[in-house]
């Protein structure tokens, strides 16, 4: 196991993360940090209720994401991006989940 210290909305969080996902997980974390920059001012809202908001602008690129890849193309077309976005969308479950605690 592996700690990340990610910056999201100004503050230090520290995560474990599998050996050799640091990079990945950064990079969550920098997603995360974008939608929240993104949503302005937010400091009347409390942290949990930030993350959410930022959690619901991140699921939502997904689902447009989905939306148009299904219209694109066939639905076996690319079961590799399909696994990928599943596995991002639970990293960014598990990363809110974290920072709640």
């Amino acid at each position: 196991m592996s700690n990340v210290t990610l910056t999201i909305g100004g503050r230090q969080f520290t995560v474990a993360c599998a050996e050799g996902e640091e990079s990945h997980v950064s990079d969550l974390g920098r997603m995360i940090d974008d939608k929240i920059q993104t949503m302005g001012d937010m400091s009347s809202q409390g942290e949990a209720r930030m993350l959410l908001f930022a959690s619901l602008l991140l699921a939502d690129d997904l689902h447009e994401s989905r939306e148009a890849e299904t219209a694109q193309t066939p639905a076996s077309a690319s079961p590799e991006l399909a696994i990928r976005l599943e596995g991002l969308a639970s990293e960014l479950e598990n990363l809110a989940t974290r920072l709640e605690a």
